[in-house]
């Protein structure tokens, strides 16, 4: 189950086999076992390198196939984005009145069209 999803997620993102164990720092055949199912229990850390590359959380890789459809991707430009404004100093709790201020530059922007 868990070497599914972390293959479905795998070619969603553009990645080989080989690129993605390079990009992760583990063994292409290693993966290649996980993917196959044939290692079921990878350690927390490797899952951990995988999630990275793959820009999702634990939660993601670990999900039955079925919901991994349902799951939203997050995409790698607002993982980004949100990085960034992290890297600021900016707080969770204060991303409320940074949007306060985004929607009344968006309302002034609407106005004068």
């Amino acid at each position: 189950m868990i070497g599914k999803n972390i293959a479905r997620i795998r070619k969603k993102r553009g990645y080989t086999l080989s690129e993605f164990a390079e990009l992760a720092n583990i063994s292409k055949s290693y993966l290649s076992n996980i993917e196959r199912d044939i290692n079921k229990n990878p350690s927390l850390e490797v899952m951990q390198k995988m999630a990275k590359v793959l820009n999702v959380d634990l939660i993601t890789l670990l999900k039955p196939c079925n919901d991994l459809d349902k799951h939203l991707f997050i995409e790698k430009e607002w993982v980004n984005f949100l990085n960034e404004l992290k890297e600021l100093g900016i707080e969770k709790e204060e991303i409320q009145q940074y949007k306060l201020l985004i929607e009344f530059i968006k309302w002034q922007n609407e106005r004068s069209e």
